[in-house]
């Protein structure tokens, strides 16, 4: 009876390990989550890999903390110039362009500031400035509000001089969304959160096409000379599945109410 006991327990635990898929943590923008597309890619991922995709959903610049600390084993985000620098700096490996959208302008029905027929971004925001109209930024350090201040500068304008009409909420993709839709107020998006979005309220997408509002998505693998820990072999499997035509058709064929979320555009590892 003893050695049918444990002879159960072996099987169970060999049944077990075989059964378990191996597990990866991965920080991505909320934007990403909040897109919808994550819910038809960890599955396929799974299925097609025996990959357990763990995300940890945070903004840009949280996501690449993580990195540099050796709590995730790839990000997953959108801003180019501090991704190039987690690579130089030695945190990440390397840097592969998966897929892109754009960043929109939303904003009440009415408009306001009247940015529907601006002929730039630059210009939009700087209507919003002199109408003083609310608006509502994420003030996360994320990849979105990084490329917010970045247009903020290229107009001429500095939001630390702004009044009581700018309102940094220091908070993801989603809750801007709905702190604008409460005001109402202008607010910078992504795409995909926009569409994705379900309390719109009196909101519109009210500017978009300008070719600066590009939001390209990128994947870094955390650099295993400097964190041994981090999984490396597994993050180079999804980088592969990634980059390859099964992603491409998953990613080109998400849509929302007919119209695309993301492009594939993966290129080779910088």
């Amino acid at each position: 009876m003893k050695h049918w006991i444990i002879g159960a327990i072996s099987a169970l635990t060999l049944s077990t390990a075989a059964q378990a898929a191996d597990v990866l943590k991965m920080a991505v923008t909320t934007s990403f989550n909040n897109s919808g597309l994550a819910d038809v890619l960890l599955p396929e991922i799974a299925a097609d890999l025996d990959l357990d995709v763990q995300l940890l959903v945070v903004g840009t610049g949280q996501a690449l903390k993580l990195g540099e600390s050796g709590d995730v084993d790839a990000i997953l985000v959108h801003s180019r110039k501090a991704e190039e620098a987690f690579v130089e700096g030695g945190f990440g490996s390397h840097r592969t362009e998966i897929m892109y959208n754009d960043f929109v302008f939303i904003g009440p029905k009415g408009d306001p500031a009247g940015i529907a027929s601006s002929d730039a971004a630059t210009g939009a925001l700087a209507a919003i400035a002199k109408a003083e109209s609310n608006f509502v930024s994420r003030g996360d350090d994320s990849g979105t509000h990084k490329k917010e201040l970045s247009l903020w500068a290229e107009a001429g304008l500095d939001p630390a001089t702004f009044g009581t009409w700018y309102n940094a909420v220091g908070a993801g993709m989603g809750a801007a969304l709905n702190t604008a839709s409460g005001m109402p107020a202008y607010v910078m998006s992504d795409r995909a959160s926009w569409l994705n979005f379900g309390n719109k309220g009196e909101l519109a997408l009210l500017y978009a096409g300008d070719p600066v509002l590009f939001n390209q998505y990128a994947y870094l693998p955390v650099n295993p000379e400097l964190h041994d820990h981090v999984k490396n072999d597994l993050a180079l499997k999804l980088e592969t599945w990634l980059i390859s035509d099964r992603a491409k058709a998953l990613i080109n064929d998400y849509k929302i109410n007919g119209e695309t979320l993301f492009v594939f555009n993966a290129k080779a590892a910088e």
